[in-house]
């Protein structure tokens, strides 16, 4: 592969200051997008990260390392990254299985795989994911969230040790209903309905800003003046009373039997931040016009996750919601997401020791309300009512991923959306044997569409085998089924390949078998049509030679000629 670097990595910012079309009124614009962008992911950051299973710390650091990163090497203009609810669930589980150690080896793997994507310029093929597959995924992961949630939200006992599967989870609220706290429900009741509501009041301050607000005043003056105490970032990490520490590089040890074992979960991570990092690249272009490069984005996010857990974070990506924030509040190049990470550090140092006393049931209304804007029912629904195959590759991928776990689901999904694409192109590949004078003059496929053509007749004891779409081992057995279906006296078979714009491995063998097998039986094979792309192909394999340059032809009517002197002679 000749890998041109600059060809696949062209930050966005970098080619603004080159350009020099980044001006005074254009910076205001991307500081106050920041400032209000930096407010709108404080709530999220510090949910996401305890619900993830790590520290409000590591969530906030997460925002601000590789939010910079993201803004400043990523292929966006509007592309806002930090920690998102679809890796709730991934993380979790490895911090739960490996500790926080493993978690950072595996991010650092995932960014490794990134950079890889990004450089092989595999970006657009996630443009190609079937759309059941991303709903499948997203509507599992927002009622895993839902469902993790619910502890916090009915302020069961802090001790109370929840089971990791989604229908364990709910055997165990279920055998702990009576032991549900009124008080701490009420809490997370009213941070959710502010949550719904506050977007009537106004959309320049967000609903989860203004619920932390309240749900910690509250919190406080109950405290305080009534007696009434609530299970808070501090009951749950003490160690966090005395302030939040400032951040210490991490050198993470490497086993080789871990890194085994990590493969598939930092593949996950992968895949799902290209994914959703690439569809809110797509929206944001589709909101403003503007164009990203997805080779370079997947390169920029690869380079944040290879960064970010050495300085204690979680696994990053671009976020559709804060993304959207941006642009509608006048964000308009990368230097908004810089800012924004640079606001997140600032309120990380001055305002975060009164981080501890958020109540834990109001981040659950917060994230409950962000599984419901995940769960994308709406357009579950509706995809219900498609094709039986979407529909099952849909309640695959949603049940794998609730049920048994995310990176099954995200194997299966990516094998599902690999067979999907096989189907699809099988479909509109076709063989079909020609009679009588169902043969047009001209090989010009645009020009037989449009135009009257002549046409010319079969002579008797010649077959014509037209081939329509991708020669590859999606057809493999299709010509088997026509010869069983075809009787007579064939002395020439003609193979019609004009619309045929390439051809695989497979496709040549299966090409060879047919020649040999029509050999047996005395039959000549003749190639009409072949593209100067598929022609190269045969060269490559000695397939021309094992047919006869003589017998190929780049046109219909020399290769019936050809036919027809042979059947004459025989």
């Amino acid at each position: 592969m000749n890998l041109n670097l600059k060809e696949v990595f062209q930050p966005k910012l970098f080619g603004l200051f080159q350009k020099g079309r980044y001006d005074s009124r254009t910076f205001t614009s991307d500081l106050i997008a920041g400032i209000i962008v930096g407010i709108i992911a404080l709530p999220l950051a510090i949910a996401f990260g305890i619900a993830s299973g790590v520290t409000p710390q590591q969530g906030l650091i997460t925002a601000i390392v590789a939010g910079f990163l993201i803004s400043f090497f990523g292929g966006s203009n509007f592309l806002i990254g930090g920690p998102t609810g679809a890796f709730i669930v991934i993380v979790a589980g490895i911090v739960g299985q490996y500790g926080m150690h493993g978690l950072i080896i595996a991010t650092i793997m995932a960014g490794v795989f990134l950079v890889i994507m990004g450089l092989c310029k595999m970006g657009a093929i996630f443009k190609f994911i079937p759309y059941p597959i991303v709903v499948g995924f997203t509507s599992g992961i927002a009622l895993t969230i839902f469902s993790t949630q619910m502890k916090d939200f009915f302020g069961l006992p802090l001790d109370l040790a929840v089971p990791a599967g989604f229908i364990p989870q709910w055997g165990c609220y279920f055998q702990n209903i009576a032991s549900i706290n009124w008080v701490e429900f009420a809490m997370s009741m009213g941070c959710l309905l502010i949550c719904i509501f506050w977007g009537k009041v106004t959309k320049r301050i967000p609903g989860s800003l203004i619920a932390l607000i309240f749900g910690t005043l509250v919190s406080v003056l109950l405290s305080k003046f009534a007696g009434v105490e609530f299970a808070t970032i501090g009951s749950k990490f003490p160690e966090l009373a005395n302030g939040l520490p400032m951040p210490k590089p991490v050198a993470p040890e490497f086993d080789f039997e871990t890194l085994k074992g990590l493969v598939s979960p930092a593949f996950t991570i992968a895949i799902l931040c290209a994914i959703e990092s690439l569809l809110a690249a797509m929206v944001a272009d589709g909101a403003t016009g503007k164009h990203h490069n997805s080779n370079t984005e997947l390169i920029g996010q690869g380079i944040a996750n290879i960064i970010t857990p050495l300085f204690g974070g979680i696994p990053a990506t671009g976020a559709l919601a804060r993304t959207m924030a941006s642009i509608n509040n006048g964000g308009k190049t990368p230097v908004t997401g810089i800012i924004h990470a640079v606001v997140l550090l600032l309120i990380y140092l001055f305002l975060m020791p009164y981080a501890v006393y958020i109540p834990l049931s109001c981040l659950a209304a917060i994230l409950v309300m962000v599984a419901y804007n995940m769960s994308e029912w709406r357009t579950f629904k509706y995809l219900l009512r498609g094709d039986k195959s979407d529909v099952a590759v849909l309640l695959i991928t949603f049940f794998l991923t609730v049920i048994v776990d995310l990176t099954v689901a995200i194997e299966v999904g990516v094998v599902l959306a690999i067979v999907l694409f096989v189907r699809r192109v099988m479909q509109t590949s076709t063989i079909s044997v020609l009679e009588g004078n169902q043969v047009a003059a001209t090989e010009d496929i645009e020009k037989a569409a449009m135009e009257d053509t002549d046409r010319l007749d079969i002579p008797k004891g010649v077959e014509v085998y037209e081939i329509d779409g991708p020669f590859f081992f999606g057809l493999a057995s299709r010509f088997e089924e026509l010869e069983n279906q075809k009787r007579g006296e064939t002395k020439v078979r003609i193979i019609r390949m004009r619309k045929v714009p390439f051809i695989d491995s497979t496709g040549i063998n299966n090409l060879r078998n047919l020649c040999e097998r029509t050999h047996k039986r005395g039959v000549i094979v003749i190639l009409s049509g072949v593209t100067e792309k598929v022609h190269q192909s045969l060269v490559k394999f000695g397939v021309d030679l094992e047919i006869g340059p003589e017998y190929i032809f780049p046109h219909i009517v020399p290769a019936l000629k050809k036919a027809t002197e042979i059947v004459s002679n025989k």
